[in-house]
């Protein structure tokens, strides 16, 4: 468990490793912006140039959800589901509530009916999950995947908990909804918003910078293991707002300096 050594001005140490860490997923954005392909342009498009051009907003930004899409070079047919299993085994799985405890199969696009929709208690392991879609593999369809990790969280009274957080792993074949894939990715990992990892409402205390730090490195260790022991040949973290992750989190740190 991650904790804030003992020293001078504790506070300040937690700020700088947290300043570190954002740095640190900065990196990752930049080099998956390189690496990732081009976005295409179409309605609502969330890469929309103009809206990348506007100045950062000097009031507190909204949660903003946050996503990772991968891209790999063979996504067709049965060749899905290895991928989707080593981005599934790469995932933490929460202690307090483990394994997939939902799948969803989804035809042609997301406005039609689901085909199949499984809820799991207790959840079930990865390779189990797979099995459960392996017979409705298809170009033309999409695969949902509930699962949770651990993360720390506050509520009204300031009282931190570590819990339960939902994160869904979607897999999409080269045709489903028209190939929307090139735009959001052949798997894409919904991590929910990222006020999580921000918390604009929260007083930057001692205690507060420790458990944002804590909530950060679970993303950076899952990005990386996804980038170490998955054959994605794009990635791209990204948010569908004018401001990335890290550019809220220097931000954040930057009004309290």
């Amino acid at each position: 468990m991650l904790g804030c050594d003992s020293c001078f001005n504790p506070c300040e140490v937690q700020r700088d490793r947290l300043s570190r860490d954002a740095h640190c997923v900065k990196l990752w954005y930049e080099r998956t912006e390189r690496e990732s392909r081009p976005a295409t342009e179409f309605s609502g498009n969330r890469y929309n140039k103009e809206r990348a051009l506007i100045v950062l907003r000097e009031t507190s930004p909204m949660p903003d959800p946050l996503y990772l899409s991968l891209w790999f070079s063979d996504f067709t047919g049965p060749a899905m589901l290895p991928h989707v299993l080593a981005v599934l085994q790469q995932f933490p799985l929460s202690e307090q509530r483990p394994g997939v405890t939902y799948i969803a199969v989804q035809p042609v696009s997301w406005t039609e009916a689901s085909v199949l929709e499984r809820r799991f208690s207790p959840g079930i392991p990865p390779e189990q999950a797979v099995l459960v879609a392996a017979d409705l593999v298809h170009d033309d369809y999409a695969y949902v995947f509930d699962l949770y990790w651990d993360m720390w969280s506050v509520d009204g009274s300031g009282k931190w908990t570590l819990g339960p957080s939902a994160v869904k792993i979607i897999a999409q074949g080269e045709e489903f909804a028209d190939g929307v894939q090139e735009e959001t990715g052949h798997i894409q990992v919904d991590f929910g918003l990222d006020s999580l990892f921000v918390q604009e409402e929260v007083e930057l205390t001692n205690e507060s910078q420790a458990r944002m730090r804590e909530n950060v490195l679970r993303l950076i260790e899952f990005t990386k293991k996804v980038e170490m022991h998955t054959r994605a040949t794009s990635r791209r973290l990204w948010s569908e707002s004018d401001e990335n992750l890290p550019q809220k989190l220097i931000a954040r740190l930057q009004r309290v300096q």
